[in-house]
């Protein structure tokens, strides 16, 4: 009954089986099915079948805090003794510039105290992969802090800001960012992800709108981008383009232009407490502090 109980949450956070299924990998006949059969387990009904909208009635909406219960329960079974004894896969989402900058340090402490652990790192952008933790579908993500507060759900600690720089080609002059901003083409943050808001709500704070010359969601990429003088760009000071910063000019922002995007651990709240996962959490912690200091 775990995976109809699994299912029978997800539809009481998505609001329909449909949303449901598409966030927990199922059609939505497979959600239905999995209702039903709890439905027949239970020998009661648990939603009010007359709108389109998955609605609690009064059995659902006490069941569901005992099934949130009853899954929390078995999640803490699983843990073993000891960090040492885990066995099994940990499922750990990250952002591009988090796989090349916190991360291999963390994993090589992870493997070091939890030798028989494997570790699977799932890239995405941060808003998919807050929907995959909030689904259950990964453990825990290091992503960017989101501009709308987090469900109840999730749990998150603060781990690190960086701080958004102009990087041009190394042959541009000028050293005012907004007059840069102003007469060169831009490589535009991709508006979509968490990143790429910040940096349209800075353009617009400051009245600028630059010719587009591209827009994409890498950071790496758009400083390649801007190394083969196609344009400027406003990207964080992160990711493994720091490595070869010789290779484009970096313009800071000045104290008062600079913006900053912080970079968060997020994970589901019933998991906050898991020796595991504060663990991981406590090794972030102390990379995101050598990555701030060094």
């Amino acid at each position: 009954m775990l995976r109809e109980l699994h299912t029978f949450i997800a539809v009481t956070r998505y609001g329909t089986f449909s949303a449901a299924g598409q966030r927990i990998g199922l059609t939505q006949s497979a959600v239905s099915a999995q209702i039903r059969l709890l439905e027949q387990h239970l020998g009661m009904l648990l939603f009010d079948r007359s709108g389109r909208a998955a609605v609690l009635n009064a059995n659902g909406q006490r069941v569901l805090p005992l099934a949130q219960e009853i899954m929390t329960l078995f999640g803490r079974m699983r843990q073993p003794a000891t960090v040492s004894e885990y066995r099994g896969t940990i499922r750990i989402g990250a952002i591009s510039t988090t796989q090349t900058g916190l991360l291999p340090q963390v994993l090589l402490r992870l493997q070091r105290q939890a030798p028989d652990l494997e570790t699977q790192i799932i890239p995405g952008v941060s808003f998919n992969l807050l929907n995959q933790v909030e689904a259950g579908n990964i453990d825990l993500a290091v992503v960017i802090k989101p501009d709308f507060v987090l469900t109840k759900d999730l749990y998150s600690e603060p781990l690190l800001r960086e701080p958004f720089v102009l990087v041009t080609p190394l042959g541009m002059k000028g050293e005012d960012p907004l007059a840069l901003l102003r007469a060169a083409p831009f490589i535009r943050y991709d508006r979509t992800s968490f990143g790429g808001r910040m940096v349209s709500q800075f353009l617009r704070r400051e009245r600028l709108t630059p010719k587009i010359a591209l827009e994409i969601d890498e950071i790496d990429a758009i400083v390649r981008m801007v190394e083969h003088n196609l344009g400027v760009a406003l990207v964080p000071l992160a990711g493994q383009w720091r490595e070869r910063a010789e290779r484009v000019r970096v313009v800071p922002l000045g104290e008062s232009l600079t913006f900053y995007r912080e970079l968060i651990v997020v994970m589901r709240y019933s998991w906050r407490q898991s020796p595991l996962h504060q663990l991981i959490t406590g090794f972030l912690r102390a990379a995101a502090t050598e990555a701030q200091t060094g």
